[in-house]
This record gives structure tokens, C-alpha cells and sequence, in this order.
């Protein structure tokens, strides 16, 4: 099932995509006074409970809103962690030259960082060095703490495409990353938020585009340490809870992977678009 946030009338709703269309969940149990869950946290907190109620609504009667009208939401707007990993495609670390982590690089952004699917992004005046980069997001559906690695896939809800945007020189500044990462808008997420049997989060493709050109290309095959393995490692320290996310890293290709004098870093009118197979593609423009 492929899940979405959208905005109307100053409020979030909740929608399904269909082929038809987008059903629109919230206005559908307000007007029909229907026992299901009208928004996606909750729809996260019941799991397969709120799935088996909303399974029947996209092959009903219900109305279906054309997408190309909608104001998209974060697919998740308030999480309690943003866990992301870095350094964690193989062909990354080559590019970066960096040593091979032996144990996933954990960091976090703040819930200001979040943007949604066609949200233009402010690039602060105090940075230069923007980068891309795509990434493959989980969401965690149930509290996970101290969860073994083969266990570890069934404490995710769903998955969703990320763009880890990154300000390098706010980033190197210091020793501690923070800083360059949770800018406003700098963790877009979206469109949609498709469920955890939908998709085999070790072999999904990924791509990101800047301006039509091609700057990354990959398979989520090629990271050091997969997503289980992240769920359960991060688990072992801090207790994850329904509607957190994770950030699972990026393949080689972004800005500062280039020589110098090739470097194109981001800037103001840049459209850049992250596709992952089966999830769909995140489009923002830099201004």
C-alpha cells in the first residue's frame, strides 16, 4: 500500500494511492463517520490492524483527488528520532576516501530539517558547499529496543525516499556533523510512504538527478551494513518508537566525491529529484 500526507484547508490528510487517484482517507472517515484511521501516525501505531481497515477504501465508490493537485506533507511529520548513517555504500567510502567503518556512523537531524515532495528549499546564506544526497528511509512501526538483526525487519512500517542534503564546509567545520546536516528543509522525505511487504529494502534501486543529469546510481545491495543490521544496532542504545525514521546513507555520487575542480555543488534553482524503485521519485527545487 502506498500512503501520503497532504494538505488541505490547513489541515494534514491522510491519502492511498491509487491508479484512479489519491483516496482521501481523512475527508472519507469524516463524511462517512468510518471506523478507520484518519491520519498516518495512528495509521503507523495499529500496523497491519489500520492496513486490513484501509485496504478496502481505493475499491470502493470513494472520490479520488488527481495528484497533480495535491499540496504534499512529509509522508511522517513528526518523528520523534531522525537516525541517519553515513558512510555506508561501498563505493562511497572509496570515493570519500575514508576508512571502512566497523560499526554504522550514527548521527541525527532535527524535525526542522523535514520538507515534502515539491517543497522549495531554502539554502541558508551562511553555507557554499550543497550537496545531494539519496537515500533509502525507514520507518519504524513498532517500539524497538535491544532487537536482534534477524528479527529486526519486522519492527519496520514502511519505507521512503530521503534526500539527505548536506552543507559540506558547515559539516567539516567541526568534529560533530549536526550542524551541516539539520538546516531548515535539509531532510525531505516522500512522496509517499509504501508499507514493508511492498518492497526488499536490500534490493531496491536508486538514483538522483540534478537538473535531468544523472549524479547517482545504485542499488541498495551495495551498502555496508543493511538495514537490519542498522535497526538492530541503533536498538542496542536508544529505543526506537513508531514514526521514527532512519536515514540508511547514500551510494557514490555526491558533490564532494568529485575532484575539486569538478565539484558542482547546489545552487539556488536547482531541481533535484530522488527516485528509489517502488517508492516513486522526491522532487525539490534549491532556492
Amino acid at each position: 500500500m502506498k500512503l501520503l500526507n497532504f494538505k488541505k484547508n490547513d489541515s494534514i490528510h491522510l491519502g492511498i494511492k491509487e491508479e484512479r487517484g489519491i483516496i482521501d482517507v481523512t475527508q472519507a472517515a469524516a463524511d462517512h463517520a468510518l471506523d478507520i484511521p484518519a491520519d498516518m501516525m495512528t495509521v503507523i501505531e495499529q500496523g497491519a490492524e489500520a492496513l486490513k481497515k484501509l485496504a478496502g477504501l481505493g475499491k470502493g465508490s470513494l472520490p479520488a483527488v488527481r495528484e497533480e493537485d495535491l499540496v504534499f506533507c512529509p509522508c511522517v511529520t513528526d518523528p520523534e528520532k531522525i537516525i541517519c548513517v553515513g558512510l555506508n555504500y561501498i563505493k562511497h567510502i572509496a570515493e570519500a576516501k575514508m576508512d571502512v567503518p566497523l560499526f554504522p556512523i550514527l548521527f541525527s537531524k532535527f524535525s526542522n530539517a523535514l520538507a515534502a515532495h515539491n517543497q522549495k528549499i531554502a539554502l541558508p546564506k551562511t553555507a557554499e558547499k550543497y550537496d545531494y544526497e539519496a537515500e533509502l528511509v525507514i520507518v519504524i512501526g513498532k517500539k524497538a529496543s535491544c532487537v536482534a538483526k534477524d528479527e529486526a525487519l519486522s519492527y519496520v512500517f514502511g519505507y521512503t525516499a530521503g534526500n539527505d542534503l548536506s552543507a559540506r564546509d558547515l559539516q567539516m567545520r567541526t568534529s560533530q556533523w549536526l550542524l551541516g546536516k539539520t538546516c531548515d528543509g535539509f531532510a525531505p522525505i516522500g512522496p509517499y510512504l509504501i508499507t514493508a511487504e511492498e518492497a526488499d529494502p536490500d534490493n531496491l534501486k536508486l538514483q538522483c538527478t540534478v537538473n535531468g543529469e544523472l549524479r547517482q546510481s545504485d542499488n541498495t545491495s551495495d551498502m555496508l551494513f543493511d538495514c537490519a543490521s542498522i535497526i538492530s544496532y541503533a536498538s542496542q542504545y536508544m529505543t526506537l518508537k513508531p514514526g521514527d525514521i532512519i536515514f540508511t546513507g547514500t551510494p557514490s555520487g555526491p558533490v564532494m566525491g568529485f575532484p575539486k575542480d569538478e565539484q558542482q555543488w547546489l545552487k539556488p534553482g536547482d531541481e533535484v529529484t530522488v527516485t528509489i524503485e517502488k517508492i516513486g521519485s522526491l522532487t525539490n527545487i534549491m532556492e
